[in-house]
């Protein structure tokens, strides 16, 4: 892959084979986010988890202390009193089956998220096949099935990530933008390592958390010592 002067530039400050502190990778994962728009930050975990086994896989949602700078778009699907719990909560759009079909037929994905009641699924599992590769259908593991209309989608407009281990262990969620003060984005940098040593499988011996980095969207990957975490 051809990269930019401005990318080359950026790599050639990162010591490839160093293993920075957080407070280290915090500052300069910052300084090399020189884009003209406000960078997202990246966090990446490589963790020793075999996900083809059932009791290794790892999937959820959680709502980082400081946000993560963007508002998320969220669709509600549900009916009468819920439908009514979702507007005054905050949800952009909500509707029923009216909503499945404007999906269906018109291919509208104008929202980041979509959160469901647990009647409405069956109406939903037939545009799972359109939803699902675009990582939109809900699902109770992530807390986007659920009956807690309210709480679903003011945890979204605060700033929740979901996370999903693919086939080789790896976590990627957003921490943030470039613009973030270093605290904020160190805070919720702890904060989802915490959670993913507290969900460790039970299952799983030796190392558990193998690489930490973090990147900005234009920047280059900067590895953080994993023995910084209380692992």
């Amino acid at each position: 892959m051809k990269r930019s002067k401005k990318y080359l530039d950026a790599s050639s400050k990162v010591e490839k084979t160093k293993k920075y502190s957080k407070d280290e990778a915090v500052k300069l994962v910052k300084e090399l986010a020189t884009a003209k728009f406000d960078e997202t930050i990246e966090l990446s975990l490589n963790l020793n988890l075999d996900t083809k086994k059932s009791d290794q896989q790892l999937r959820g949602a959680t709502v980082l202390p400081n946000g993560i700078g963007k508002t998320k778009k969220v669709l509600v699907i549900a009916k009468g009193a819920k439908a009514t719990e979702a507007k005054d909560a905050g949800a952009d759009y909500v509707g029923d089956t009216d909503m499945i079909d404007k999906i269906a037929n018109e291919s509208w994905f104008d929202f980041d998220t979509l959160i469901a009641t647990p009647d409405m699924m069956p109406a939903l599992g037939k545009i799972g096949r359109v939803l699902g590769p675009k990582g939109l259908m809900p699902n109770p593991k992530t807390g986007t099935v659920t009956m807690d209309v309210k709480k679903a989608v003011e945890d979204v407009k605060k700033g929740r990530v979901e996370y999903r281990a693919d086939s080789y262990g790896n976590v990627a969620v957003s921490i943030g933008k470039a613009s973030f003060d270093a605290d904020k984005l160190l805070g919720n940098l702890n904060a989802f390592v915490s959670l993913i040593i507290k969900t460790k499988p039970s299952v799983v011996k030796g190392k558990y958390v193998k690489n930490v980095t973090i990147s900005s969207t234009m920047g280059p990957g900067i590895k953080i010592d994993e023995t910084e975490f209380e692992i």
